[in-house]
């Protein structure tokens, strides 16, 4: 434990020698189960088992009180006690394995929280143990393994990604920051790669509209990364290299520190990672397919309970990120042929409180965040001298949510959910060799309200939102619904309605400049560019039937979204300066519809399997004349958006000390533009489809009680499934890039835990 400095312990409240210990053990094997949560009911107050699965809390409030016990992987558990002042009482806990985390604990339908088997959303979740069993370092590279998502990447300069939800592009994805949004327009173009997995508690995705809270933009779906909270004293120090193609290397290190407090009334949580990717060059033109990267990020987050009822939270992160693409790195970018540089440095953080009361029913949390972003860029061929750009973002979120739990509401249970926000978003995207010279000023209010009706058998989630975009002339309202019911514990029916829009505003794509034949290809908006708006319907049935001592799992889900005044690129020609134009229009609108299953077989309790896989179609209503050529066919069929693609991950433990896991990803066909420039003029390419495997071993070393050595290898895209038509030279199309990130490529890493 650590030492308490006396003015901490003095503002922590009068101790009473109420104290706590036991241990935690599986109820099947008896073996002690380290890192499991620990939570007094009713209060703030949380810690974690040690390494050896025992926990000891002190000074706790006198009389009844229930102590529950919660690990990814088992069912929560529950155990009523009586404490006494000067007393120290022993409790011990048998949990019984729940491979399928049906007791897992979600925060995203409500922003409280829900266990998933009663949610009313279809929330899927990525825990920390599955980015460190795919080796993957950053967001970006762990999303890919949930039905209905996709990660590509979409410029072989710069390489910016973005995650793609039920086949809508991934600006219909709302990405949240333990509940908030802070991805801005800049900001999101490279967001998934700059967000570290260590500081990543798990990962809670919602497919489609969602609940009223979710944003009036996250059509596609909402992708809620869930940060590291302090619950013990711990420390992890790691590093992973990995050779991209067998040569370059890709280097991330990082080190966490979790501190709690004697008395668990405060405590931090700090990280660090570090990243050096060189570049890679797959077809040998001299120009690189995988940009050179430098980054870092640096975060706290940390806590204070003023009481066992309230508590209050600050976050902060800082991130520095450096890349370059194209020819001769090691030149300024005005001398090179072909560049695309940007240096990005992003302070951003939050400060939240909650209170609750004892018995639940009321809660309120308010929050404060804001982000501050700076780019300096370059985008340029041919040595010119003027491709440098600066950009500067502003982003401040405040907001309030009340909370109220009824025993009965009419015919039901119920919890009301009410709530406030702002956001404003200042936007400057200067180049001016370029005539380019963006200044856009957000403000959107918007109130939110939203009734469940809930028991262990069904749910019903009634709600609405109200926005006022400052860039609308009125406010729009959009209604979201859901329903859940439970007919046993082997099946569970939900669907969910939902409408949101998206404003006339330059989203991540827009302040990206890609180089097609040598010239920058800028984003215009067209000056009668209206709303998009959208509605999204899903069904889903989630089954759960054991056959033996094998336990399986099957979930099929349905979803249609309709999108009116669909936002769209259509090439307009060049401007004076000799910039390809293309201006975003609204056409009449799109529908995209498809299904996703997912199935999870555990036939023993060391081995598991999981994959998942969308069959989709994805289509204008009308066709789409997207070339200034009207030569170049119109399309029907959405770009970038395959008809089937999958996914699958499995993982075998032999030995309590070894791990092997094996993962994949399966990308259909799909549509992909392709400017003119080394080719004579634009066209549609049908793309091949690919499978990516990965292979990945870790082996743990106990050094003692406390400390635990990890040593991992693998491969990744063992198949070397990699796209073979790039193009070549300074007057390529860096948009026209598909297929795995990554060719086939070697890891080798090891981790240190205290």
């Amino acid at each position: 434990m650590i030492l308490v400095p006396s003015f901490c312990m003095a503002i922590s409240g009068q101790a009473t020698d109420a104290n706590l210990t036991g241990h935690v053990v599986d109820k099947k094997t008896n073996e002690h189960l380290g890192y499991v949560n620990i939570f007094l009911k009713g209060t703030q107050l949380a810690s974690q088992t040690d390494i050896t699965g025992h926990f000891f809390l002190k000074n706790l409030p006198l009389g009844k009180q229930v102590i529950e016990v919660s690990f990814v992987g088992y069912k929560t558990m529950q155990k009523e006690i009586y404490l006494l002042p000067g007393k120290t009482l022993e409790l011990n806990f048998e949990i019984e394995q729940d491979v399928f985390e049906l007791s897992s604990v979600l925060i995203s339908t409500s922003r409280s929280q829900t266990i998933k088997l009663a949610s009313p959303n279809l929330v899927s979740m990525l825990t920390s143990e599955l980015f460190a069993q795919t080796n993957s370092t950053t967001l970006a590279q762990g999303l890919s393994f949930q039905p209905g998502l996709r990660v590509e990447t979409n410029c072989q300069n710069c390489g910016y990604q973005q995650v793609r939800i039920n086949g809508l592009d991934g600006t219909y994805s709302q990405l949240l920051i333990d509940g908030r949004s802070l991805m801005s327009s800049l900001t999101s173009v490279y967001g998934i790669e700059q967000i570290p997995s260590n500081m990543i508690d798990r990962v809670e995705v919602m497919r489609g509209g969602g609940t009223a809270l979710a944003g009036a933009n996250a059509i596609g779906g909402t992708v809620n990364v869930i940060t590291k909270e302090p619950l013990r004293n711990s420390g992890e120090a790691a590093h992973t290299t990995t050779f991209i193609g067998g040569k370059s290397a890709d280097m991330n290190t990082s080190f966490n520190l979790s501190l709690v407090s004697d008395d668990h009334k405060s405590g931090a949580y700090v990280f660090s990672s570090f990243r050096n990717r060189e570049s890679y060059d797959a077809d040998k033109d001299g120009y690189s397919e995988i940009g050179l990267l430098n980054g870092k990020t640096i975060g706290m987050r940390a806590y204070y309970r003023p009481s066992n009822q309230s508590k209050l939270s600050v976050e902060y992160h800082n991130m520095g990120e450096f890349r370059r693409g194209g020819d001769s790195l090691d030149l300024a970018p005005h001398n090179a042929n072909l560049a695309e540089q940007l240096e990005h440095e992003i302070n951003g953080g939050g400060v939240r409180y909650d209170l609750f009361s004892k018995d639940y029913k009321h809660k309120i949390n308010i929050n404060l965040a804001g982000q501050h972003a700076k780019r300096k860029s370059y985008f340029g061929a041919n040595q010119h001298a003027g491709g440098y750009g600066r950009t500067l973002d502003k982003v401040l979120s405040l907001g309030g949510q009340y909370i109220y739990n009824l025993d009965n509401l009419i015919f039901m249970p119920a919890e009301i959910t009410a709530g406030v926000d702002y956001n404003y978003n200042y936007l400057h995207d200067e180049i001016k060799a370029y005539n380019k010279d963006l200044i856009q000023k957000i403000y959107v209010s918007t109130a939110y309200f939203q009734n469940e009706w809930k028991n262990d058998k069904f749910s019903m989630l009634l709600g609405a939102r109200l926005d006022k975009h400052n860039l609308l002339s009125g406010a729009i309202l959009s209604p979201r619904g859901n329903f859940r019911y439970t007919a046993n514990e082997n099946f569970i029916f939900r669907a969910t309605y939902s409408q949101g829009f998206r404003a006339p505003q330059a989203y991540n794509e827009d302040l990206h400049i890609s180089l097609a034949g040598g010239r920058p290809v800028l984003i215009e908006l067209s000056p009668d560019l209206k709303a998009e708006k959208s509605q999204s319907v899903s069904l889903s049935v989630d089954m759960y039937r054991d056959f033996g001592q094998v336990k399986t799992n099957l979930l099929i889900e349905g979803f249609v979204t309709d999108i009116d005044n669909l936002f769209v690129l259509k090439e307009k020609g060049s401007d004076n300066f000799g910039n390809t134009i293309m201006e975003r229009i609204n056409a009449s609108g799109a529908m995209v519809k498809g299904i996703n299953f997912e199935a999870r077989i555990v036939p023993i309790a060391n081995l598991e399997f999981q994959a998942g896989m969308t069959i989709q179609r994805s289509k204008y209503n009308e066709a789409h004349q997207w070339s200034d050529n009207e030569d170049v066919p119109k399309e029907n069929r959405l770009f970038r958006s395959p008809n089937h693609y999958a996914y699958l991950t499995s993982s075998y433990r032999p030995t309590k000390s070894l791990m092997l896991a094996v993962s994949g990803t399966y990308t259909g066909s799909m549509l992909v533009q392709h400017l003119e420039g080394v080719i004579l003029q634009d066209i549609a390419v049908n793309t091949p489809s690919f499978f990516d495997l990965n292979l990945n071993l870790s082996y743990d070393i106990i050094i003692s009680k406390s400390i635990t050595t990890q040593l991992n290898t693998g491969i990744q895209n063992i198949f070397n499934a990699y796209q073979n038509d790039f193009d070549k030279g300074a007057s390529r199309d860096a948009n026209y890039i598909y297929g795995p990130s990554l060719p086939r490529s070697f890891n080798l890493g090891f981790k240190i835990l205290l």
